[in-house]
């Protein structure tokens, strides 16, 4: 019996790294040229990554719900979903993407070449919506001050976290992704107290020291962000890197965070958005606007090498398409499919 082996998700995080969004093109040509892509993805890994050894070069490529059932059809991944749109005190926007490609290295020259060489193979199959390069920033930080990540799991309970079991055993080993692009206020946020901006967070800005849950605001983003059911907590992985662009005065923190299930990220982004209970949302979100947004199903690197090449996509013509899960509160919506743009005019914010 075949042994799985999953992709890279749970590699050390990186100094370098970037994320690009792509949209698979509607032709029957395209479907092709992606599926006849996903065996060579780790070859073309190797061939880049030799050139550096110590480069710790990897790639993680996943793809959103419209798109599996397009590249792969029946059986599907049982909680992969288009993102859930939700509107509370602040709003978490869906936006269009059907490929990830998470790219991570020492170097950026290793990640920009991989990104070349996989674009240079997909051609015209695919439209980039979205490419993020990201960056280190001193000492593990974003560009808010506030070290990131602090609370990954890491040994053995960073792959339970992120790795499917036997909850849906023909995908076992694989994962989700959900992405998010935020851009800050730097000027807003540098206007508010180091005490307060402590508070937001929910550490010391300085050491990284969590805040004693005595003196910890109840609207604290590590709170809002901390969840429990039936007394165990369900950690997520997070990989987020800072990135700007210095000319077009847009600066941020890219968001990824792998799971088992997208229900814990689902739940965090619940608790930031609207709050816990409703209204007591996550303050970092005055400052810090979220652009973009979106879900992926990670496939195992075994899936992927054993892509086949027939043309025809295995359906199940007694199931119906499997659509995002009814939520009790009304006001998530699915952004449509359009015209192949992200969706999200003006990154800047609106006079």
């Amino acid at each position: 019996m075949e042994a799985i082996e999953s992709q890279p998700v749970t590699a050390d995080l990186s100094p370098s790294a970037i994320f690009l969004v792509a949209t698979l093109n509607e032709d029957a040509r395209s479907v092709q040229t992606v599926r006849s892509f996903c065996p060579d993805l780790a070859a073309i890994v190797r061939a880049v990554g030799f050139r550096d050894l110590d480069g710790s070069l990897s790639c993680v490529m996943s793809f959103g719900s419209d798109a599996w059932d397009r590249l792969f059809g029946y059986p599907r991944p049982k909680e992969l979903h288009p993102f859930r749109e939700i509107h509370g005190v602040h709003h978490a926007v869906s936006t269009l993407g059907d490929i990830l490609f998470h790219i991570r290295a020492t170097r950026m020259d290793l990640c920009f070449e991989l990104a070349t060489q996989i674009m240079a193979r997909l051609g015209s199959a695919v439209t980039v919506v979205d490419e993020t390069h990201g960056f280190k920033y001193f000492d593990g930080r974003d560009l808010l001050g506030f070290v990131d990540g602090t609370e990954n799991p890491v040994g053995a309970p960073r792959h339970d976290a992120v790795l499917i079991g036997d909850e849906d055993a023909g995908f076992a080993g694989g994962s989700y992704v959900i992405v998010q692009k935020y851009l800050h206020d730097l000027a807003k946020w540098n206007e508010i107290p180091v005490d307060r901006q402590e508070g937001i967070v929910g550490r010391k800005k300085l050491s990284d020291v969590e805040l004693d849950d005595a003196v910890k605001p109840s609207f604290a983003h590590n709170v809002l962000t901390s969840i429990e059911e039936n007394g165990e907590e369900l950690e997520i992985l997070r990989d987020n890197m800072p990135f700007g662009d210095i000319g077009k005065g847009e600066v941020g923190t890219y968001f990824i965070g792998y799971a088992r299930s997208p229900h814990r990220i689902e739940r965090m982004l619940e608790n930031m958005f609207v709050g816990d209970p409703p209204g007591n949302y996550d303050r970092l979100l005055d400052v810090s606007r979220a652009v973009t947004g979106t879900l992926f199903f990670v496939p195992t690197a075994t899936f992927l090498e054993n892509v086949a090449q027939e043309t025809s996509i295995p359906t199940a013509p007694d199931l119906q398409p499997v659509e995002a899960a009814p939520s009790s509160d009304t006001s998530h919506e699915v952004a449509p499919r359009s015209d192949g743009s992200l969706g999200i005019g003006s990154l800047k914010d609106e006079d």
